[in-house]
């Protein structure tokens, strides 16, 4: 039979780190999350079991300590010229076992992006946190963006620049006070660390005003509800964040004025291309699933898989993995190649990315229901998990402003559009 490494890859993008790293998450997908990821999904209020698994993956295997300076007990991949590369590979292979703790860890690297990477290391407010991240238990992040009144609206920053937010920063002294709503941020209760995408002139267009302001979540004036139950996703806790005259030193703004917004764009480049590495890593399971299910289910004496009718689904669903994959490792050579792709906060990289984002989450729910339709009632029972990827990959596809975001983004760069 098939396995996963025949599956492509562009090797020449590779380091040797990668088959290691992605070889020890494999290992702990495989012991600690792939045998009880059915039971995630009543464990979505308590995570009684997600945190041991979480605890394993971030604490004692030490990811939550990738973005951390090296002379302050992390890896310094922050620093690297191959970021993109080796998340790819880590969130491809967490994906694999559970989108949802796929989204928790990688949403704690999101907002340490702003402070750890190059030409925007910020070596005071790293000196800061590094403790929080390198202990052996896990310490989750939250990106505390989208608001009730406008969801992801925040993130059409060439439209909007901002002038949409209302959670503001306002200054006293040598401190920010923060006030507002937060709705959805992964990890909602479950982190340690807030980045709090803000204004410092509730309404202004200037790019000047929007900051992103890091907040420890036990700042007093700090609030965080119970998670929501969703459709998926049961190891992602969302809910929401409420701050009421929260005082932070003036030093935890994230860079300035202009290149908070500037830096925020990376940090969109990034959310792209953690989505397509989900996506692949769902897609490779699912690959997985059905080589065991269309070669045991017998039709007419015959292996499933040997029905030219099948032929079609088997195919289509590898072509779309491998075009996923493929092009998921080429976005991030370019996030990693700024020498010859341009800056990876440019509209030019964003927009390519949001462009291959919004096309695999679509084939990826396209697909994965033609699963379900061959597999018949096998395909809708939890046994076989491809139900519960189905939930996950939804949620992938709507979250960064959904699918016309992600639109509005590809055709503003391309067509240069004035008015989207």
């Amino acid at each position: 039979m098939r396995t996963v490494e025949q599956l492509t890859r562009p090797l020449e993008y590779m380091s040797p780190m990668d088959d290691l790293l992605g070889g020890i998450v494999r290992r702990w997908a495989e012991t600690h999350v792939m045998p009880y990821r059915r039971e995630f999904d009543e464990d979505w209020r308590e995570h009684r079991l997600v945190e041991p698994a979480l605890d394993r993956l971030l604490g004692e295997l030490g990811l939550q300590r990738v973005l951390i300076p090296q002379e302050l007990g992390g890896w310094g991949l922050g620093q690297s010229d191959h970021l993109a590369v080796a998340s790819t590979r880590l969130l491809e292979e967490i994906a694999r076992a559970d989108s949802g703790i796929a989204v928790a860890a990688g949403v704690t690297f999101w907002p340490l992006l702003l402070i750890s990477r190059p030409p925007h290391v910020n070596p005071r407010l790293l000196q800061e946190i590094a403790p929080m991240f390198t202990q052996t238990r896990a310490c989750l992040a939250a990106n505390a963006m989208t608001e009730p009144q406008g969801g992801a609206d925040i993130e059409n920053v060439d439209l909007v620049r901002g002038s949409t937010i209302t959670t503001t920063a306002r200054r006293d002294g040598e401190h920010w006070v923060l006030n507002g709503h937060k709705l959805w941020p992964t990890n909602t209760g479950a982190a340690r660390l807030l980045a709090v995408i803000c204004t410092t002139r509730a309404g202004s267009h200037d790019p000047d005003d929007l900051a992103v302001i890091f907040v420890p979540a036990h700042t007093p004036g700090v609030t965080q509800s119970a998670p929501y139950r969703k459709a998926g996703m049961a190891a992602d806790k969302n809910g929401d964040i409420w701050f009421e005259n929260v005082r932070v030193p003036l030093w935890y703004r994230a860079s300035g004025p202009g290149d908070d917004l500037r830096w925020f764009k990376e940090m969109v480049a990034f959310g792209n291309l953690g989505s397509i590495a989900m996506v692949s890593g769902v897609l490779i399971d699912v690959y997985e699933i059905l080589q065991r299910f269309a070669s045991q289910m017998q039709i007419s004496g015959r292996p499933l898989k040997e029905h030219d009718a099948t032929a079609g689904v088997l195919a289509d669903l590898v072509a779309d993995l491998e075009v996923t994959r493929i092009t998921g490792y080429q976005y991030a050579r370019m996030l990693d190649r700024p020498d010859l792709y341009g800056a990876s906060w440019s509209d030019e990289l964003v927009a390519k990315g949001r462009a291959l984002k919004y096309t695999a989450c679509d084939r990826g729910i396209q697909r994965l229901g033609q699963v379900m339709d061959l597999m018949e009632s096998h395909g809708v029972e939890r046994t076989w998990d491809v139900e519960k990827h189905w939930r996950d990959l939804k949620m992938i596809q709507l979250w960064m402003g959904g699918k016309q975001l992600c639109q509005m983004e590809t055709a503003r760069w391309f067509f240069q559009c004035e008015t989207l």
